[in-house]
């Protein structure tokens, strides 16, 4: 039994239908299955096409009616016989993994080119850094001898004020 099912609403794309649906294909054994996101009449739709035993396709029907993902919104769902060809679920399932890595790479290739970016950056924050640290060790052993000097010249003063010597 082939059937094509029209999932039509404000948010059934970008939400991870299609994979929640195969999931629930390949949950069932159905053994032919693809989807696909489309537009018609500025609606968001996606198109499901399966093929298999009435009964496991009836099942499947039964879960489409009523399983959705967490962030879709929903206005139609239609069935309807359907005569062509249907993809085998393991090439659908390829085509996806194509797909996404297709979407990924240009990503993957920015974060890279971030992450060199960053590192240089980093090591010139270290030079830097290094760089005051040596500065403020050099300034405090500066300091050191001079300020010792000023606070017993500071305490005789105080004591001499006072009567003390």
């Amino acid at each position: 039994m082939k059937l094509k099912i029209k999932i039509t609403g404000p948010k059934v794309h970008d939400v991870g239908y299609r994979y929640f649906l195969m999931s629930m294909a390949m949950s069932i054994r159905i053994k032919m299955f693809e989807a696909h996101n489309t537009v018609s009449d500025e609606m968001d739709e996606v198109l499901v096409f399966v093929d298999g035993d009435e009964q496991v396709v009836n099942a499947f029907r039964a879960l489409v009616e009523t399983k959705r993902p967490v962030h879709s919104e929903v206005s139609n769902i239609v069935f309807d016989d359907f005569e062509g060809e249907i993809m085998r679920i393991g090439e659908y399932a390829q085509f996806c993994s194509t797909f996404q890595l297709n979407k990924a790479i240009p990503v993957l290739l920015d974060i890279s080119d971030d992450l060199k970016e960053m590192k240089g950056d980093m090591k010139a924050v270290r030079r830097i850094t290094e760089a005051t640290f040596e500065e403020i060790k050099g300034m405090r052993e500066d300091i050191q001898p001079g300020y010792a000097r000023q606070m017993q010249a500071d305490v005789r003063a105080i004591k001499g004020r006072l009567g003390m010597q």
